[in-house]
């Protein structure tokens, strides 16, 4: 169970790490002037092979954390009210990662309609998202 766990932990930092960095490509892209479409499109690149990769990554992150919860019980039985809120925390985070995929795909066809301050503060929701996941599962409030 500790080897399951441990590539949990490490497939979800990884995968957190593309969920903080793809949104700043997108502030990036907001800010490209209508002028530079070099790097318009180094930035896509950019932001097409991230999505790419974070979703190779969130595949084993969510299978190895479903192994942890039905193979290996944690979470489960009464008192474990906490796994109940942190599950509804990982269908956020796919819900942004979709999200995410979604606002690459206005870009890339000149649909975008925010800007690049919007993309700030979305940029901060799974900084929120991993912080009460992480204060659900250490502290285990209910």
């Amino acid at each position: 169970m500790l080897w399951v766990k441990t590539f949990h932990i490490v497939f979800i930092a990884s995968w957190f790490a593309g969920l903080f960095y793809l949104p700043r490509i997108f502030v990036n892209l907001a800010m490209v002037p209508a002028d530079s479409p070099a790097e318009r499109e180094r930035l896509l690149l950019m932001a097409r092979k991230l999505l790419r990769f974070m979703t190779l990554l969130a595949v084993p992150a969510l299978a190895l954390g479903l192994w942890l919860w039905l193979g290996y019980g944690i979470g489960l039985g009464p008192g474990n009210g906490w796994m109940h809120a942190k599950l509804a925390i990982v269908v956020l985070l796919i819900g942004y990662h979709h999200a995410c995929a979604r606002l690459l795909r206005r870009f890339e066809t000149g649909t975008n309609r925010h800007g690049h301050r919007w993309y700030r503060w979305f940029n901060e929701v799974p900084v929120l998202l991993m912080l009460v996941a992480v204060a659900l599962v250490v502290v285990k409030p209910f």
